[in-house]
């Protein structure tokens, strides 16, 4: 599809994908390395499904693609990872996580020395991507936090110097509602307007949410699960398309979407209520397609809902006329779910019991992405201890990916 009528963050993977894809065809050129950043984690998604795409067969995953964290691997290792050819596949893909300790208190300059010496001969059988999360990029940049334009710049001076910069700028209801319409209608289901903008309104335009909706709302009108809701198919659409998404179809969905929500499970966590949030997490994976492969997703949506807790608790909020001031453009929530948010949020007596949350939901990130035997139980064990009181004996593993401390 043309970007040229699409907001900053889908023109940027829109570049990317298309580089990357012309790589790995021989018709193009890839770069050492790359830096995705912001923290539109829908952008950053669509970018990692590229690269895994283009340069890591299924067979040779365990050898061609490598997760490394800077709060527990120093830029050393990386680089010597980077350098070093593998002997099991022939090229490397390594992922770089928590890119703010290079940015932490310090010059850091044997680090950024040791970057500056590695992509003057960069291996050509590995592709470094630094994913730099820490940076909130807004869609019109001109209104960008002055700490986060302080940030991107020293990104762009010194990883930017060597790496393809891919600003993941926060998505636009204007450009969920496109992005809406135009995926319907590549599955030959046209989205009412009116659909379209219930379903964006309805979920914050938090893309994760409007994505998977969508593609509930898009088994309904084909009539796969439409029986099991009231026996009605889709109705006819225009010429070339199968069927049409109205606003009652949205409605329908939608509402059924609200009650089995993660908001359910993490009052439910708040509450210390383990019995009940262990129930609601089985409700999720059940009524999900996907089931475990969902795993992912609603730890997107937990730690998302922590870090919206941790603001709502910081900046004092106390009714829901306050909640829109504090959480910015593309990290609202439904406004359906406001009240029961800050009633949540009230439950935890200060910051450290929601870092300590946040902590919990990293740990289980690490775990979810080195392909264990039984995704269920990392989250059964996950939620078990967030719907628990906190041990001081129980270290935690910190990260800066989900978290939102400074």
């Amino acid at each position: 599809m043309s970007t040229s009528r699409w907001g900053a963050g889908f023109s940027a993977v829109s570049r990317f994908v298309g580089e990357i894809e012309a790589a790995a065809a021989n018709s193009g050129t890839l770069r050492p390395g790359y830096v995705l950043a912001g923290d539109e984690v829908f952008l950053l998604d669509r970018c990692r499904t590229a690269v895994l795409k283009a340069f890591v067969p299924a067979d040779l995953r365990d050898f061609s693609l490598s997760e490394l964290d800077l709060a527990s691997t120093s830029i050393f290792e990386v680089l010597d990872r980077a350098q070093t050819p593998s002997l099991m596949a022939p090229f490397q893909v390594i992922f770089v996580r928590n890119v703010r300790q290079l940015y932490t208190r310090g010059s850091k300059k044997e680090e950024f020395a040791e970057l500056d010496r590695y992509f003057k001969s960069p291996n050509p059988q590995a592709l470094l991507i630094f994913v730099a999360d820490f940076v909130r990029i807004t869609s019109d940049t001109r209104r960008m936090d002055m700490e986060d334009k302080t940030r991107f710049e020293r990104l762009q001076e010194t990883l930017g110097a060597h790496c393809g910069m891919v600003e993941l700028a926060r998505v636009t209801d204007e450009d969920a509602m496109r992005w809406a319409v135009s995926t319907a209608q590549a599955e030959g289901v046209k989205l009412e307007p009116d659909a379209a903008r219930e379903l964006v309104d309805a979920l914050g335009a938090d893309m994760m949410l409007v994505a998977s909706e969508l593609e509930k709302l898009l088994l309904y009108v084909s009539g796969r699960i439409g029986a099991a809701v009231d026996g009605r198919l889709a109705e006819p659409g225009p010429a070339g398309l199968k069927g049409r998404i109205t606003l009652g179809d949205v409605e329908t969905m939608v509402l059924g979407a609200k009650q089995r929500s993660l908001y359910e499970l993490t009052d439910a966590i708040s509450a210390k209520d383990r019995p009940r949030a262990l129930g609601l997490l089985h409700g999720l994976l059940n009524s999900s397609d996907a089931g475990e492969d969902a795993a992912i997703g609603h730890l997107y949506m937990l730690a998302r809902t922590f870090r919206q807790m941790l603001v709502i608790q910081e900046k004092n909020v106390r009714d829901t006329r306050a909640i829109w001031q504090a959480l910015w453009q593309g990290f609202r929530i439904p406004p359906f779910a406001a009240e029961d948010l800050i009633r949540q949020a009230r439950r935890y007596k200060n910051r450290r019991e929601l870092t300590r949350a946040l902590r919990l939901v990293a740990r289980a990130d690490v775990e979810l992405r080195s392909s264990p035997p039984d995704k269920r139980l990392v989250l059964e064990r996950l939620v078990y201890d967030l719907a628990g009181e906190a041990k001081a004996s129980s270290p935690l593993f910190a990260s800066a990916q989900l978290s939102f401390e400074a």
